[in-house]
């Protein structure tokens, strides 16, 4: 979070003015609240969800799905059909609702921000903030004969900053004034309350992430591995402070401009995409405002491609599913790479990179970083004990549970 401004020193009789002047007051009093947020995500989601029942929560952990959003089994990637419909209807939630306008911290001029994102630009902007264009999440058809099927409409950033930030903040105002156990009170969240069902795609324009889960499969060892990232709040505007597999991104295309809509719209292009800046460290970009990305002569993507024709490389899809206190919306995919696939692909992990960094517990006999074991007790560990973004323990759940399909 962006430090306080640096005020000039005051006499005691323009303090004892300044300290009743209601903007600073409240920009005061948001930043703190802000803060709170981004220090007890953790915390706060498991008082969003208690009480919510576990038929509606994803393999026990703080991710909410609808019945049919969690496939039986894991599905190949290929199998899961996107549609495209542009400009959809807007929806009833915008982020603009007089419910919300009391939680937003005042100008200088001293009226109420316009936005939860204006506030944040204002008052607390993280490194990565640009209001860029997202596919919107329309409708999930989870058919068991012919894949999933998602349709996908024009959408924008913001919308999961103005919607799903602004109902997180609502909620930590009001945890603070409930007391630090127990229920919040239904009352004192007016937004959340006007938000309604966080699964209902039609009630609030729904950006989703995709969030990855790299599994490197040594099958003469029999062992297996992964890769942790720490999202750091200084960096980025949602899920601060948490831990989280990796890649993840919001599914967007690469750049704003016009031919990117349609020839990224493709769920694993976006993998490979957010593959090649989490875990190389590469740039985000590509060139795209000035002409699309040529996929099949990019040197990552068409090694990518090659081993999935070689079957050294496997892609699932696990399910989708909204974060509790956020209700920001996760698609859940698996990439397993053979470990000689992976370290050619990977030879240096970066351990930095524009979000946070990477978590790594173990290195092989060369010293060469290898990632945490993929086993019980390490996936127990991160979704019981560890701060965990609610779609990365559903995916180590739920790859766990689904093993012997991941890593024949």
């Amino acid at each position: 979070m962006a430090a306080d401004p640096v005020r000039p020193k005051l006499t005691k009789e323009k303090a004892l003015t300044s300290s009743v002047t209601p903007y600073v007051k409240s920009q005061d009093a948001w930043r703190s609240e802000r803060d709170l947020l981004n220090r007890s995500r953790f915390e706060l989601t498991q008082r969003a969800v208690a009480g919510v029942p576990d038929a509606l929560r994803v393999a026990g952990t703080p991710l909410l799905a609808r019945p049919g959003w969690i496939p039986d089994a894991p599905v190949p990637l290929d199998a899961v059909r996107l549609e495209w419909a542009g400009e959809a209807t807007p929806a009833p939630i915008t982020g603009r609702e007089a419910s919300l306008r009391g939680s937003l911290p005042l100008t200088d001029g001293g009226a109420p921000f316009g936005r939860y994102a204006d506030a944040v630009e204002a008052l607390a902007r993280p490194r990565l903030f640009e209001n860029r264009q997202c596919y919107r999440l329309l409708d999930v058809d989870e058919d068991p004969a012919g894949g999933p099927r998602l349709r996908f409409g024009r959408g924008s950033y913001f919308d999961v900053i103005n919607i799903c930030e602004a109902a997180a903040h609502e909620f930590a105002a009001a945890a603070t004034a409930s007391g630090p156990v127990g229920a919040v009170p239904a009352a004192s969240t007016p937004f959340r309350a006007e938000i309604g069902d966080p699964t209902d795609l039609a009630r609030r324009p729904v950006m989703a992430a995709i969030s990855t889960l790299t599994i490197r499969h040594d099958a003469a060892a029999g062992t297996a591995s992964f890769v942790l990232h720490w999202r750091d709040p200084a960096k980025v505007a949602t899920g601060g402070g948490l831990y989280q597999v990796m890649p993840v991104g919001m599914f967007q295309p690469s750049a704003d401009a016009p031919w990117n809509e349609a020839n990224d719209f493709d769920l694993w292009r976006s993998t490979a995409r957010e593959l090649s800046e989490e875990l190389l460290g590469s740039t985000e970009d590509y060139g795209s405002e000035t002409s699309a990305i040529d996929y099949d002569g990019w040197p990552f993507y068409a090694a990518l491609q090659d081993a999935r024709r070689a079957g050294t490389a496997r892609v699932f899809w696990l399910g989708l599913g909204m974060d509790a206190l956020t209700f920001v919306c996760d698609m859940l995919t698996v990439v397993v790479l053979e470990a000689a696939t992976f370290d050619e692909l990977f030879p240096k992990l970066a351990s930095t990179n524009d979000e946070g960094h990477r978590v790594v517990d173990v290195e092989d006999a060369t010293g060469r970083s290898v990632g945490i074991p993929f086993r019980v007790d390490h996936v127990e560990r991160l979704t019981e004990q560890e701060h965990m973004q609610p779609a990365g323990a559903a995916l180590l759940r739920l790859a766990w549970q689904h093993r012997d399909t991941l890593l024949p």
